[in-house]
């Protein structure tokens, strides 16, 4: 009679148990919802909070605000928020620090027998400060390509949106909001920019800034034309099956121009690895003839 009367303890108190973790975790969940609806909006976990402390220094944002260039790529990201920034102030920060403190350690545990044993943390310290911003530079150029390629599709949807009977705004709404899988890039531009004119600013004054804020010749051009929409109320949909017909010819010069390249590379291989295997195999036989008969 033990053992069942065990076993049944057993299972009631891990059934005490679930319960009481299950009423801790809703109560956590509380205590996350109104942390946020606080402002609290900093992370649970420590390194996320630590992170967010080194960025948020004095130190951290004057890492970014003396350089222009990091600003533009930022924006150019879509990293826009102070937390965002503050996250990138930290990696500036923290990645010299860091490679220093790694190459600091390797030294003195491989390389104990270098004479001159500051030029490798020099180097360090100069690569952990340079990484952060190549490896943005080209975070934030992809980013542009991504867009400028949205635009090509962007296009043909806005058309059918006006030949809907939508206005400007109402189709940049449709598209902000039912477009987010066929153009995330894009569809989170267009909703920034409806988030401003939602607090009281003009739709083609927020247009012309992002505009100037992400550099993509296409999405200027598409810019100035939707201004003109809103200027004009019609008269633009022949600008836009133009400017559709201009990007698909730049696409087309762009894959011919690697088309191109890509068989002048080929070319290259070829020479290099299949014309000794051929010349191997066609005069191969007649070299080796020659040479048995000079032999003999």
């Amino acid at each position: 009679m033990t053992m069942p009367l065990m076993i049944s303890a057993l299972l009631m108190l891990s059934a005490a148990l679930l319960l009481i973790s299950g009423l801790l975790d809703r109560r956590r969940r509380a205590r996350q919802v109104t942390r946020r609806l606080e402002g609290a909006l900093l992370r649970d976990n420590r390194f996320g909070n630590l992170l967010q402390v080194l960025g948020g220094s004095a130190l951290g944002q004057r890492a970014v605000k003396l350089d222009n260039e990091t600003q533009t790529l930022l924006n150019r990201l879509g990293w826009r928020s102070a937390r965002q920034r503050s996250l990138f102030a930290a990696c500036q920060i923290g990645s010299p620090l860091l490679l220093l403190t790694i190459t600091v350690l390797l030294q003195g545990v491989l390389f104990s027998h270098i004479e001159r044993q500051w030029i490798a943390p020099l180097f360090a310290l100069g690569i952990g400060y340079l990484l952060p911003k190549r490896l943005l530079a080209m975070a934030a150029d992809r980013r542009q390509k991504q867009l400028a390629t949205e635009i090509a599709t962007f296009i043909p949807l806005l058309r059918i949106l006006f030949e809907a009977g939508m206005a400007v705004e109402q189709a940049l709404r449709v598209l902000s909001h039912e477009g987010q899988t066929l153009l995330p890039v894009l569809t989170q531009e267009l909703r920034l920019v409806l988030a401003r004119v939602d607090s009281g600013l003009e739709l083609g004054e927020e247009l012309n800034k992002a505009a100037r804020l992400l550099a993509v010749d296409e999405f200027t051009d598409t810019c100035v034309i939707l201004q003109q929409l809103l200027q004009q109320g019609g008269g633009a949909m022949k600008s836009l099956l133009a400017l559709k017909q201009l990007l698909d010819d730049r696409r087309l010069t762009r894959l011919q121009e690697y088309i191109s390249k890509m068989s002048a590379k080929m070319s290259v291989v070829m020479m290099m690895f299949l014309f000794p295997a051929l010349l191997i195999v066609l005069a191969g036989p007649g070299f080796s003839a020659l040479a048995r008969a000079l032999g003999s």
